[in-house]
């Protein structure tokens, strides 16, 4: 039966197709002994690719044989008494726009207008007042918020693209991270780029434009788990050259970590940002990294973990990987996803985790947005909402991946006010003192004065 990736655009918006789970080359995630890793390769003909390390110690990918039944792989290792557990290792893919089409020009109204430029202060540095100043900051009432707390203290953990460390308005938020993508210490997503497309960020292009693919093969060897986003840069000036070289050049999902981490700045300006990359450029990356990134952000001091990526299924290892992040009292909030159907995806849809939906400016669902009480904690602004872009630009997004890291920015000003004894149903109870708006939106729409006034009148969690 043919399979096509499914698209949706409403309202400017970007649906991303999810893709049916499968084994990405024949790899799984084999839980084990870290002695015993080698025999039990050896019995079963694997090669080790690589053991994960920290609190993921024990944890260890590997390639089954080449040409070999994956299932019977599978129910072999499943079999192995000294395998713990095993399961087949996702693949991860962000489905992009159809070849050669901006996202505002999709035969749909124009994002609307950057009224204002007007570089204002903000919290030791300078940025847009159109970004400071916009309505989803008005929306989750967040300059009211900032009375009680600014976040100072904790720190977000962001598991995405990576982050411009350059981009001067986080200069000042920023702490060290790591790339899993190349297993190097850092986290910038500018070295998906080359020195040519750093020069094309510097002139400033007016959107970015993704090329799109779909192949039978791709459906077949990818997973159910996407990178929630929609995005359109804003910037000061557009030239069809420099739209020629930046569809050319810049990847597909460049810019989406430093967007989401421009809106966790937005809620909690003084919150330290931790890049934590596990997606690529081309926004894929895969279960093992995912799974390590969490950990090594509990075991590297966050205390609130931001997830703007979904899968369709469950998976042992995400879930363990949570469950680790909630017993040390860190913060897990995740996107619902942009299928627009009342579904369950995951990691959003752990009890242990927030699901964010996303509305637009009038507290009315996004079409696009997933729903369901059973997943949505609360929901925020994720339409036309204006945040930052590598290269000291700005850009517009779409998409639950843009609500989710304004609620994590909120979870920071709780884990300032609650100091050590802050927890993920303390931070629930607080963030639920939303504006209830029904729609299968869990608590309503989040309302930071409200989240942070209930703690600070109701004696803290000190």
């Amino acid at each position: 039966m043919d399979r096509k990736i499914r698209m949706l655009a409403r309202a400017g918006i970007l649906v991303v197709a999810m893709l049916s789970r499968a084994s990405a080359q024949d790899r799984y995630l084999v839980r084990a002994p870290s002695s015993e890793i080698g025999n039990i390769a050896a019995r079963h003909h694997l090669t080790i690719i690589r053991s994960l390390e920290g609190s993921a110690s024990n944890l260890h990918l590997v390639a089954g044989p080449a040409g070999a039944d994956g299932q019977r792989t599978l129910q072999g290792l499943q079999a192995d008494a000294s395998v713990a557990g095993v399961e087949p290792e996702f693949a991860v893919n962000l489905p992009e726009t159809p070849a050669g089409a901006p996202l505002r020009q999709m035969g749909l109204p124009d994002p609307a207008p950057v009224s204002d430029r007007t570089l204002v202060k903000y919290y030791g540095t300078s940025a847009w007042d159109a970004y400071v100043n916009q309505p989803a900051a008005l929306v989750i009432k967040a300059s009211q918020a900032h009375a009680f707390a600014t976040g100072s203290g904790a720190v977000v953990a962001i598991l995405d693209t990576g982050v411009d460390l350059s981009q001067p308005v986080l200069a000042n938020s920023l702490l060290a991270g790591w790339d899993f993508t190349r297993n190097i210490a850092g986290g910038s997503e500018m070295a998906d780029v080359d020195q040519s497309t750093d020069s094309i960020l510097d002139q400033s292009t007016d959107s970015i434009l993704d090329d799109y693919q779909s192949t039978d093969s791709i459906l077949d060897q990818m997973a159910a788990l996407v990178l929630n986003q929609s995005t359109t840069a804003i910037l000061d000036q557009s030239t069809d050259s420099i739209l020629d070289q930046s569809r050319s050049k810049l990847p597909s999902a460049f810019g989406h970590g430093t967007m989401v981490a421009g809106l966790i700045h937005l809620a909690a300006p003084a919150a330290k940002l931790m890049p934590v990359k596990v997606f690529t450029g081309t926004g894929t990356s895969t279960l093992s990294n995912i799974v390590s990134g969490i950990r090594w952000a509990v075991d590297h001091g966050a205390d609130v973990i931001s997830m703007s990526f979904s899968a369709t299924e469950s998976s042992q290892e995400l879930q363990s990987a949570i469950d680790y992040a909630n017993s040390k009292g860190v913060i897990c909030v995740a996107s619902a996803g942009n299928d627009g159907k009342q579904t369950t995806v995951y990691p959003a849809g752990y009890s242990s985790v927030m699901g964010v939906a996303s509305t637009n400016n009038q507290d009315i669902r996004s079409t696009f947005s997933n729903y369901g009480n059973a997943l949505v904690t609360v929901s925020a602004p994720g339409e036309g909402v204006v945040t930052l872009y590598p290269g000291n630009n700005y850009a517009e997004g779409w998409g639950t991946s843009f609500s989710a890291p304004l609620v994590a920015g909120g979870a920071a000003l709780l884990v300032q006010l609650g100091g050590n004894r802050m927890n993920e149903g303390l931070a629930v109870q607080a963030i639920s003192q939303a504006n209830p708006t029904g729609q299968g939106l869990g608590a309503g729409e989040l309302d930071l004065l409200q989240a942070c006034s209930y703690e600070f009148f109701h004696g803290g969690w000190r």
